[in-house]
């Protein structure tokens, strides 16, 4: 084993600090608090067992109390971490700790969400109908809820919509990219999304912060439903919180590859086929689909 040359070592130490002295936006001081991905992941999980009870583990209904104070002191925490990395005035208490979640803005959040999982659910029992009608190689509910990307990533993404509504900063990101990373799919915590919606395959789908998903919605892999451009401000900035994303009807099914964009509003009952490079607005009862491509084919000698 060769030996260790601290010369080097110290050297490079020296220039990570002073990396890091210049405080411009990628470390942290040892003081200051900023949400852990870890537990993000784990409360989301927690969450998931909550929409899927006996999926995940053994599951009784005495748990259901227990999974649910758990979920509230973790995510009460974490919330705490997000707000008073934003603005350190944003939490009541003196220092952020369990009793945050009592008097501030960090509880109300916590609860808004726990008080939506009975809705969530029952939502998602559709989404899981919505699969299994519309997938001839469904198998089973079972065979949806512990195997089908897309489920997961709108079950996620519905949880973190509750707490982007209530303006929680970073954690709504945190959860809809630890969607990202399982499934492929790529939902932005904004998104509004309605009931029965079936993202078949998934890998590759996106879905922009301000797009609109009516109900029994079906989209395929590779759909972008994104934005075509995004205005900057006098000094060159964008400008963030404007619409720029599609609205998309009841009962529209887009195929594979599509992209739809901009602040376009595609009728109910349409259908978006392949590949189509979408970005005017369709009335209600529309298909559209793309040229195909031109096939060249050659005799192998």
């Amino acid at each position: 084993m060769k030996e260790i040359d601290f010369t080097r070592i110290a050297k490079i130490v020296n220039e990570l600090e002073e990396s890091y002295s210049d405080r411009v936006g990628v470390n942290l001081t040892g003081e200051e608090m900023i949400p852990r991905r870890d537990e993000i992941i784990a409360v989301t999980e927690k969450l998931l067992e909550i929409i899927f009870p006996g999926y995940q583990r053994s599951f009784e209904g005495a748990g259901t109390a227990a999974l649910l104070i758990d979920i509230q002191s973790e995510l009460s925490n974490q919330i705490c971490r997000a707000m008073r990395r934003r603005e350190k005035s944003t939490c009541k208490c003196a220092s952020c700790s369990a009793s945050c979640s009592d008097n501030g803005d960090c509880g109300h959040a916590v609860y808004k969400l726990l008080e939506q999982l009975p809705e969530i659910r029952e939502i998602t029992k559709l989404d899981v109908a919505a699969a299994f009608a519309g997938d001839p190689a469904a198998a089973n509910y079972d065979e949806i809820i512990l195997s089908y990307p897309g489920l997961k990533a709108i079950t996620i993404q519905r949880m973190a919509h509750v707490l982007y509504l209530e303006k929680v900063p970073l954690i709504p990101r945190m959860m809809t990219e630890y969607a990202h990373t399982q499934t492929g799919i790529d939902i932005h915590p904004g998104a509004a999304i309605g009931k029965g919606v079936f993202i078949d395959h998934g890998t590759g789908v996106v879905v922009g912060e301000t797009a609109r998903i009516g109900d029994n919605v079906r989209i395929y892999q590779g759909v972008t439903l994104g934005a075509v451009h995004f205005p900057k401000d006098a000094c060159g900035m964008l400008i963030k919180g404007n619409r720029r994303h599609p609205t998309i009807g009841n009962n529209v099914t887009i195929y594979s590859g599509a992209s739809v964009l901009g602040d376009i509003t595609i009728g109910d009952n349409s259908v978006i086929g392949g590949n189509v490079w979408l970005t005017e607005s369709l009335p209600e009862g529309t298909k559209v689909t793309a040229t195909p491509p031109e096939n060249r084919r050659k005799q192998m000698q």
